[in-house]
């Protein structure tokens, strides 16, 4: 949806697994005047355009996920990108940008340092590094889900066995205690599911972002 054309079509490619999502949070500059993402929206409202939000670049995920929240709260922010995270966080621990929509593995250190504050979580449920900041979901935004997802794929025309096999090797995996820790060390949720799961996941993700990026005119010159 982003790029005119691409060597391969990711619509050919058979579902198997979802490994893991990674939740994508709501992280504002630590000198930013809301404390509550109500206070961000009505701050937006109040001030059209002078919310300035940071992204990895253009058709980014923090860029795609700050459309979808300007979509559904009807404030209007500037788009500031970056060329990859590192740069866009070290900005807005600085105070040049106001806020970024990152995923938790990269944004919590900034969090624990108190060099940012998160205000909400982009997931359906709170995530479990930082079980006492609510989704967006619980703040008013029921339809809202941003996250950062991990799969298993096969080629097209793999057969439904083999298909099925792998999928259920890996959730028997995803199961095992060390490997739940490690995941969650990291910010991710095991997920898991059938191969059925996964293509209705998939769907409802390319139904998401594929509004968002049409709605925005956004696309990507390689």
């Amino acid at each position: 949806m982003l790029y005119k054309s691409l060597s391969y079509d990711p619509s050919s490619l058979e579902p198997v697994v979802i490994l893991a999502t990674v939740p994508n949070v709501l992280v504002v500059r630590s000198e930013f005047p809301a404390t509550t993402m109500q206070d961000l929206i009505a701050y937006g409202k109040a001030n059209p355009g002078k919310i300035t939000y940071a992204s990895q670049g253009n058709g980014s995920t923090a860029h795609l996920t700050a459309e979808l929240f300007q979509n559904m709260t009807g404030i209007k922010m500037t788009h500031v990108p970056y060329k990859g995270s590192a740069p866009a966080e070290v900005d807005l621990m600085a105070g040049v940008v106001d806020i970024m929509f990152d995923n938790l593995a990269s944004a919590l250190p900034a969090y624990n340092g108190k060099k940012v504050r998160i205000l909400a979580v982009g997931s359906q449920q709170r995530a479990a590094l930082i079980p006492d900041i609510p989704t967006v979901r619980e703040l008013g935004l029921p339809d809202f889900q941003s996250v950062t997802w991990f799969a298993v794929v096969a080629p097209a025309k793999t057969p439904t066995a083999i298909s099925r096999r792998i999928n259920e090797a890996t959730n028997a995996i995803l199961q095992m205690a060390d490997v739940k820790k490690e995941f969650l060390l990291q910010g991710a949720q095991p997920h898991g599911g059938t191969v059925t799961d996964m293509a209705q996941f998939v769907a409802g993700e390319k139904k998401r972002w594929g509004e968002v990026i049409q709605a925005a005119h956004i696309s990507i010159v390689e």
